[in-house]
Order: structure tokens, then C-alpha cells, then sequence
């Protein structure tokens, strides 16, 4: 887990690396599908996409970042696809997604999900790339394909939806409960005061 959360580079067996990236993998798939079934799906099939394709990946590189970048490629192409989304517009889906914080705090975990489910799949995507998964803006854009200056518009954009929604202040103190959650509303904020 520790090579995971740096994103440590290995000398060794491409393949054995695989297994190490997981739980990433898996939450990245989360926040894109918003679905645990069809987020198991999208790690199985990025898993077969990298065994076959092991040739293709330079060993001493970043293994978590090309995983990341076959999931991502394998849920866009999959959408394009089938070009048909059932909405989730009353959030009953997200709320199965979820479980209740220990405690209560100022944002619960079930307000985050319905907030961040109603960013774009672009500004979901760039927020756990950098605020959840620790990838730094460039490494985020590469795998996106886009600009660096394009990934910090989307999670400039995605973390200002995020407050406007939960009806927050960008200076509040906030009492959170998830890394994870901490992770995508502080991402980009370097300097700023965020808990109290």
C-alpha cells in the first residue's frame, strides 16, 4: 500500500505490481461510474487490458498512472459506446453508494456523494485524479489527455461546485470524517485555511 499511495516506481515484474493498485484502481472506478457493480466491471476489464498489454508498459515508469490511464480510456470508449446514461436524479443510487460518518460533522458523507454526483464526469474524474488519489496536475493530465491548465480549471471548477452545493464558504472550517472527501474539497488549496 505504501508504494500505491506514493506511487512509488518498481524495477521488478510489471505483472506482480498489478495487484498493489487495486483499491486505486477500484476507487477511481467508483467515482466514475458511481456504481460498485459496473466499477468491479471496469477494474476487470482495465486488469485484462494491462496483462495483455504488459509489452507495452516501460518498466522504472509509474504503474499506477497507466493503470489509471487504460480505466479511464476503457470508461470513456465504453460510454461512446453505448451513448445512453440513466441519471440519478434523485440520488437513490448515490445513497446506496454510501455509509453514514461514526459521528456527526458539518458535511456528512451522504451530502458529499449527491454533491460531487452531480459534477461532470470531467470534474469528478480530475478531483479524484489529484484531491483523492494524490497525482500531481501534470501526471493527471497526461492520463486525461488534456492540458495541466485544463485539469486545474476542472478541479478549481468541480471543488467551487462541491462548496456552492453543500452550502458551505470557501473559508469555513469543515469537520469531515473521509480522507478521501478531505482529499477532493482541499485539493488545489495550498495556503488556504480550510479546518478549524
Amino acid at each position: 500500500m505504501e508504494a500505491e499511495a506514493s506511487g512509488k516506481r518498481h524495477s521488478g515484474e510489471p505483472r506482480d505490481e498489478i495487484v498493489e493498485h487495486l483499491s486505486s484502481m477500484r476507487a477511481f472506478a467508483m467515482s466514475l461510474t458511481r456504481n460498485a457493480s459496473a466499477a468491479d466491471d471496469l477494474v476487470q476489464d482495465t486488469i485484462i487490458k494491462a496483462w495483455k498489454n504488459i509489452d507495452k508498459f516501460t518498466t522504472g515508469t509509474n504503474m499506477r498512472a497507466w493503470l489509471f490511464t487504460i480505466l479511464r480510456n476503457t470508461f470513456y470508449s465504453d460510454r461512446r459506446k453505448h451513448r445512453r446514461e440513466v441519471a440519478d436524479v434523485d440520488g437513490i443510487m448515490a445513497a446506496t453508494l454510501v455509509s453514514k460518518p461514526d459521528h456527526d460533522g458539518h458535511l456528512a458523507l451522504r451530502d458529499f456523494a449527491r454533491a460531487f454526483a452531480k459534477l461532470t464526469d470531467e470534474q469528478r474524474e480530475a478531483l479524484i485524479l489529484v484531491g483523492a488519489s494524490g497525482f500531481s496536475y501534470e501526471d493527471a493530465a497526461q492520463m486525461c489527455g488534456v492540458k495541466i491548465g485544463t485539469i486545474k480549471s476542472r478541479v478549481n471548477r468541480g471543488r467551487a461546485q462541491l462548496i456552492e452545493l453543500l452550502d458551505m464558504h470557501d473559508d469555513e472550517a469543515m469537520e469531515l470524517t473521509d480522507r478521501g472527501t478531505v482529499a477532493v474539497l482541499t485539493s488545489g488549496m495550498v495556503g488556504k485555511r480550510v479546518f478549524g
